[in-house]
């Protein structure tokens, strides 16, 4: 995961929370709640870059 950005994020402790609230009813980390919502926002507004890899598996890998 060397090749991911990293960003300070400010936002509304309340907006925090909810959106932590939603990750957890999702089974997802905060952070890749955010990221799944930010590329469903650049698809919605057609400007996903077609260069964007996956959203990267997290988790356990598959046993052997």
């Amino acid at each position: 995961m060397s090749d991911r950005k990293q960003i300070l994020l400010r936002i509304d402790p309340a907006v925090h929370d909810a959106l932590a609230q939603w990750a957890a009813d999702d089974f997802r980390s905060l952070n890749a709640h955010i990221e799944m919502l930010l590329r469903r926002a650049l698809i919605d507004a057609g400007r996903m870059p077609r260069k964007a890899g996956p959203i990267p598996k997290r988790g356990r890998p598959p046993a052997a």
